[in-house]
């Protein structure tokens, strides 16, 4: 096992053992912290962000026992090894059934102490460790929370059958390299993995984009179009944003879930299609079946499996392995010389609230890296970025809403309240003109003169 990436937090009291110990692990090539008491140490986690930590047991203040419960909160995947002078079978006993990894008494051997380290990585789940070929289905995947962990643990069993899967997140939480994940670990993986984004397509449009088209079946279409469910044969369609469907594409995709076949736009002709389909929304469909806005029959047919993906401010522990992987992305098609993020910054991400998730996280490195004057990304220069991202950053849910309340404002107005008009305006019949008023719970005759 490859030890050269994994890191190792010691917390002791006694600044000399710490010395020692940290000589020892590093001529073992562990990249080393150390704390000389637990209020240290839980300040240093979120920062260094260790594959295993190493703590005395009996210290002022927070103990060793102490110290493993606050990490375990923080991530339970992190190993504990316990050392202590006064070790005895009650206290070994009480904390190995907490979950610590192990428990070792003074004097310690070097190599019993590296032993145990080498047990404990093992099952670590951090991706310090060189993961086998095992794990290359989830190699675009940057985590070691524990929450993640179990995730992908879920997407790893249900990814080889041919069940479909919705996955629910915020924007920004990566749903597409999930959907990406399950379609490498699934025995399709060696045929097509087509993305499709529901918002991006024109309503006109989707279905040619979807199901195909016959040549001449409408004004433009001068040869037939094969569609994205074809392309997808033998292989995955991923639907994202799939509660933005317009409600009579969601029929279409519902008789093409049920008959296994496609029927382009202007044939007559019947396509079988073998696709497993993977679809992913930030929406809550339950409250959109509920408002009649997404079929019920079509999410239960898609809500096979759910899988969520949690927002970035439940998975801390994860943001500094991110920054630092965004660093290493962005000076690989540069000439700066940016490597580190000191510890202040660091921190600094990893209390930020992160509205916009890992691609607000990633915007914010690209700013700092942008800046950066230094090998150093430093506070500075985060504040800065992360207070001009927070400021532009708005869900697309909520700028969709505010944009079509303004929108709705604008053509009462305009009509002075008149609704039959301000429907023509916008081009839809009064029925579902009155159901968008409804909706942002405007008043027409609020509007007239």
């Amino acid at each position: 096992m490859s030890k050269h990436c994994n890191r190792i937090l010691i917390v002791d009291d006694e600044a000399d053992l710490l010395s020692l110990w940290k000589l020892r692990l590093e001529s073992n090539d562990y990249e080393v912290s150390t704390a000389l008491s637990g209020e240290e140490a839980l300040a240093k986690i979120s920062v260094v962000n260790p594959d295993a930590v190493i703590t005395d047991l009996r210290m002022p203040g927070i103990d060793g026992l102490a110290l493993f419960e606050a990490v375990r909160e923080k991530n339970k995947a992190i190993p504990v090894i316990i050392i202590t002078a006064h070790g005895s079978i009650p206290e070994a006993v009480e904390a190995t059934r907490q979950g610590v990894f192990s428990f070792l008494t003074k004097p310690i051997d070097g190599k019993e102490l590296i032993l145990e380290i080498e047990k404990a990585l093992k099952f670590s789940t951090g991706p310090a460790i060189d993961r086998d070929d095992g794990d290359a289905w989830r190699c675009d995947i940057i985590s070691k929370s524990a929450v993640m962990e179990d995730l992908l643990s879920r997407a790893r069993l249900v990814a080889d059958t041919d069940s479909t899967i919705l996955i629910h997140g915020e924007s920004g939480t990566g749903k597409e390299l999930l959907a990406v994940a399950c379609h490498r670990a699934s025995s399709r993986r060696d045929e097509p993995f087509v993305p499709v984004n529901c918002t991006a397509i024109p309503e006109t449009l989707l279905e040619s984009e979807l199901f195909g088209h016959a040549k001449g079946s409408f004004t433009g279409a001068e040869k037939s179009y094969y569609g994205l469910f074809q392309s997808a044969n033998k292989g995955t369609l991923f639907l994202d944003e799939i509660g933005d469907m317009p409600l009579h594409l969601q029929v279409k995709l519902l008789r093409v879930l049920e008959e296994k076949q496609v029927r382009p736009v202007g044939s007559t002709n019947p396509v079988p299609v073998d696709v497993r389909i993977i679809s992913a929304t930030h929406r809550d469909l339950d409250e959109a079946v509920a408002e009649k806005q997404f079929r019920e029959d079509l999410y239960y047919r898609l809500n096979v499996v759910n899988l969520t993906l949690p927002p970035l401010h439940e998975r801390k522990e994860d943001i500094p392995l991110l920054a630092d992987y965004f660093i290493e992305i962005l000076s690989g098609g540069s000439e700066k010389s940016v490597r580190k993020i000191t510890p202040e910054a660091m921190q600094i991400l990893v209390d930020a609230a992160w509205p916009g998730n890992i691609r607000q996280l990633y915007n914010v490195m690209e700013n700092a890296f942008a800046l950066a004057t230094s090998p150093l990304i430093t506070e500075d220069l985060l504040h800065d970025a992360i207070k001009q991202h927070q400021k532009k950053m708005l869900p697309l849910s909520e700028a969709r809403r505010q944009f079509e309340q303004q929108y709705l404002i604008q053509l009462l107005q305009t009509t002075n309240g008149n609704v039959s008009q301000a429907a023509r305006l916008a081009q839809r019949n009064r029925t579902d003109f009155y159901k968008l008023l409804n909706r942002h719970h405007i008043v027409p005759s609020l509007f007239k003169s």
